[in-house]
């Protein structure tokens, strides 16, 4: 009979289930799957596979939780490959299901956790594809406080049509130029069926791509890895690196919080802003820190924004994708050009058991940098593209991005929305003019509930050559594929009562993100007698939707859902 003799300090947790004859039965369903005597002695790492058939950001994660599960036991630890839910932005986009993109980010960093604890694993490798499973792994790493380290699915491949590389952004913005009349039939289903050649994630500088490059600034996953294509022989390795990184973690005790600190935390931010990264990143980054203990907010992404320049020419805004980034030489490239250039603390504890300093400082100079990564003396923009507003209509902030935008003010009358649906068959319809204020409301964390991202309505306001001439301003929030004259995250939103409730049509709105101002041109005795009339609309959602409206906190902190992390 099997009994374990010894104290082995690197299975702590999983002894707890292996160890002993009162755990004969545990390890008699483990045998089931493959355990034997041997290994109950090592320490036992759960791999958290996103694996999905719904959406080509996951569809290959099997392949990739299974390179992981080698690494863990090419190095004499023992792998767990279990599931965790997906849901897809972009298949999503502009839907009802939309509503479940940001929840599903509560849903995974739970049913992580919630596996990870019930097995006592010592150890946890997660790998993700979509937008909400990076953060969500991370969040759940962050809570744990186990040996972990994150894998990145990958970037997508462009797609190409007529010697031009087409994305998922490709076809959002085709629908406003097809209902223009600016494309045919034909180039507008070629442009479809083109645009998504393969697996991996959407290829731009969207949210996906953005929050893995702030996860490797983070030191949560191994240099370089960001940037990897999902269907490559890199990744494939950066995933049997990552599994056997792991079992180095839990020899030295290094644990997520000692990685997640403020200053590491800064690091991420500052190459979010280099890049050009998506606004979901306030969002994920704050709602990551605030479960790790650390005191992050809005004003730090505005603080870091005034002196970091906007280096990379990447879509949206930009010309190319991640994949072109990859081939100059990725974001290891851009960690060492930040790090030689005094923009990241170099101290940081990272996976590796190494600094940020020695993960980077050998590491290949950016080739032809010039076109895709702009110096520092001719960057695109002198300051950061995600910019913090305030005022009446926002006084706990919202947030703009002004990357390859031309003009960056306006001041028109408001076309009042009460949901994303209603906008986007107004522009189709050709009842937004130039000059116009889009106010879309009632889509915030609680008033969605769910928070959509509005990248329906703005790719199409870009299709219908109105991206520079309207403004857009909304509780909910926005793809990492959004660019325009646009804000988000608008904050106290209309659910609980903020201003922005109480927009009437014809009201004169200004967007100014040089002095950093969103206001409602209305007077404070106007807006008291507006709110004092204001009731909330009733929730009609029962099920995940109204549980998440009940516990979901503000934009500005993250949309945690366990506020008492706030204290």
């Amino acid at each position: 009979m099997y009994k374990l003799v010894m104290q082995i300090k690197f299975n702590e947790r999983s002894s707890r289930i292996t160890a002993g004859d009162k755990r004969a039965p545990n390890r008699a369903m483990l045998r089931a799957v493959g355990f034997d005597d041997s290994d109950f002695d090592k320490p036992v790492v759960g791999v958290a596979s996103t694996w999905s058939e719904i959406t080509p950001c996951n569809a290959h994660i099997n392949k990739l939780a299974e390179a992981a599960k080698k690494g863990v036991e090419s190095v004499d630890g023992k792998a767990q490959i279990f599931g965790t839910i997906t849901v897809s932005d972009g298949i999503s986009m502009g839907t009802e299901g939309m509503k479940y993109s940001l929840v599903s980010r509560e849903v995974i960093a739970d049913s992580v956790e919630t596996v990870s604890n019930a097995q006592s694993f010592d150890g946890l490798v997660a790998i993700g594809g979509c937008d909400k499973n990076m953060p969500g792994c991370l969040i759940a790493m962050a809570r744990l406080n186990i040996p972990s380290v994150f894998v990145y699915g990958g970037t997508i491949l462009p797609g190409n049509y007529n010697g031009k590389d087409v994305d998922i952004v490709s076809i959002f913005e085709a629908v406003g130029k097809h209902n223009a009349g600016k494309l045919n039939e034909k180039d507008f289903h070629e442009i479809e069926c083109h645009a998504c050649p393969g697996h991996g994630s959407c290829g731009g500088m969207y949210t996906a791509n953005t929050m893995a490059a702030a996860i490797e600034a983070l030191g949560m996953s191994l240099p370089g890895s960001a940037s990897n294509p999902g269907e490559s022989e890199d990744k494939k390795n950066d995933t049997i690196a990552a599994g056997k990184a792991v079992l180095k973690l839990i020899e030295n005790g290094l644990k997520p919080k000692d990685i997640l600190t403020k200053k590491a935390f800064e690091n991420a931010i500052v190459v979010v802003m280099a890049l050009g990264g998506s606004t979901n990143s306030l969002l994920h980054l704050i709602a990551i820190a605030k479960t790790a203990g650390v005191d992050l907010s809005i004003n730090d992404f505005d603080r870091i924004s005034k002196k970091v320049p906007h280096l990379a020419d990447l879509k949206p805004s930009g010309k190319y994708v991640m994949a072109d980034l990859y081939r100059v030489g990725g974001t290891a490239g851009v960690m060492r050009l930040l790090l030689d250039a005094g923009f990241l603390h170099k101290d940081c504890i990272t996976v590796t058991g190494k600094t940020i300093e020695e993960n980077y400082k050998n590491a290949n100079v950016l080739s032809d940098h010039n076109e895709i990564i702009k110096s520092f003396e001719n960057p695109l923009k002198k300051t950061g593209p995600l910019v913090i507003l305030r005022g009446n209509l926002a006084p706990d902030g919202c947030v703009a991005k002004v990357s390859g935008l031309k003009k960056t003010f306006i001041t028109g009358p408001a076309k009042v929305f009460e949901s994303e649906e209603e906008c986007l068959d107004a522009i189709l319809s050709k009842k937004i003019n130039a000059g116009d204020v889009i106010v879309i409301r009632y889509e915030g964390p609680k008033g969605g509930p769910g928070m959509r991202e509005m990248l329906a309505p703005t790719s199409a306001l870009v299709g219908e050559g109105l991206g520079e001439s309207v403004g857009l301003i909304t509780d909910g929030r926005f793809s990492g594929g959004t660019h325009g004259l646009v804000v988000g995250h608008v904050c106290p939103e209309a659910q609980v009562g903020g201003l922005i409730a109480v927009v009437k049509e014809g009201d004169q709105i200004t967007i100014d993100a040089e002095k950093q101002v969103l206001e409602l041109e209305i007077s404070e005795d106007e807006a008291k007698k507006r709110l004092s009339l204001w009731k909330p609309k009733p929730l009609k959602y029962k099920g995940v939707l109204r549980k998440y409206a009940r516990s979901v906190t503000s934009a500005s902190n993250g949309a945690i859902t366990d506020p008492d992390d706030l204290s």
